[in-house]
């Protein structure tokens, strides 16, 4: 399985070239803490790297920010630094005239208004809006329309452009580790298994089984992509799961479930392929038994590495090197 960083793809939307746009200048840190109608600052940030205006230091060396520097905005129930850092740190090194700052809002509807209003550049989506921001929209492209779902959305001189990365990034790892198309179970029925199964299909693996004790979005998810149900992971049969994907939060650090295995060792062992969407903490327990199994592990610091870089090229027309995505990730989770 091949090093994802040194494999990334040029662009993962097929027949769509990344926008251009290279401003350029000097860029500074300053402290930006503000309210703009409905978007609420999440605060936490205190010193953000901006290009031209008042200067200020930071590191030995002064940078500003003018009326030309790009903004660009992530929208969240529960903002986290993550993003924040792995863009602000990248358009730092590429001298990029642009700035990256989380939000919150009570009112989805005017969040995005504000987007295509005020020219911000570009918007990352999370729970609970990725479909809710489908009617708010210009353009659906192949990724955010292949599971009606958005987390990312470009500014194209007033026309929103929808995108979901997180299907570009899971259907561009499938490829990366060469996964051997065999067969496959999903756990989970949110919004990442949807993302999961639909890249599954889309790289073409047969179809196999969604595993989820809800017995509405389980076999509704599964239905709409050709699959099977399970309630259950003991209802899967020896085969059934020589990739096995989780999509759930069980492992996720913070939650309920953190020190838990989603499924019990003996699948873990006869599985060929482990895929982990499970970002925080990186080394999951899913991971870690994975790895002591001997299995070949594909883990969430991947995706939302891969997912964060394709976010950042749709904004800035940008890609950066595998080490520069390397070295934004290690200090996004710092």
């Amino acid at each position: 399985m091949r090093g994802v960083f040194h494999s990334l793809p040029i662009h993962a939307e097929i027949g769509r070239s990344p926008p251009r746009d290279r401003s350029h200048s000097a860029s500074r840190s300053v402290r930006f803490r503000t309210e703009i109608g409905p978007l609420r600052d999440a605060g936490a940030i205190s010193l953000l790297n901006l290009p031209s205006g008042a200067p200020e230091w930071h590191h030995g060396h002064v940078r500003d920010i003018t009326k030309d520097t790009r903004l660009c905005i992530s929208l969240s129930a529960r903002p986290t630094n993550i993003g924040t850092r792995f863009h602000n740190h990248l358009y730092e090194v590429l001298d990029l005239d642009f700035v990256y700052k989380a939000f919150t809002t009570d009112d989805i509807t005017a969040a995005i208004a504000g987007v295509r209003g005020l020219g911000i550049r570009g918007c990352s989506v999370s729970m609970p809006w990725k479909e809710d921001v489908i009617a708010l929209v210009d353009e659906m492209t192949p990724s955010a329309d292949a599971i009606h779902s958005v987390n990312t959305i470009v500014n194209d001189d007033g026309r929103l452009v929808a995108y979901n990365t997180d299907f570009i990034a899971i259907r561009a790892l499938l490829d990366i580790h060469e996964v051997p198309r065999t067969s496959c179970a999903v756990l989970g029925a949110g919004g990442m298994a949807k993302a999961c199964v639909a890249a599954l299909k889309d790289a073409g693996f047969p179809p196999g089984t969604v595993v989820a004790r809800n017995t509405v979005t389980g076999p509704a998810l599964a239905e709409r992509y050709g699959w099977s149900w399970a309630a259950s992971s003991e209802e899967l049969d020896d085969g059934d799961a020589a990739l096995l994907l989780n999509a759930t939060p069980i492992g996720m650090a913070g939650g309920p479930a953190e020190h838990d295995l989603p499924v019990g060792e003996e699948l873990i062992r006869a599985a060929d392929v482990v895929f982990d969407v499970v970002a925080f903490p990186s080394r999951t327990p899913l991971v870690c038994a994975a790895r002591d199994a001997g299995r070949p592990v594909i883990s969430g610091a991947e995706v939302i590495a891969l997912q964060a870089a394709e976010q950042f090229a749709l904004y800035t027309g940008v890609r950066p090197t595998p080490e520069q995505v390397e070295e934004a990730s290690r200090i996004s989770r710092a």
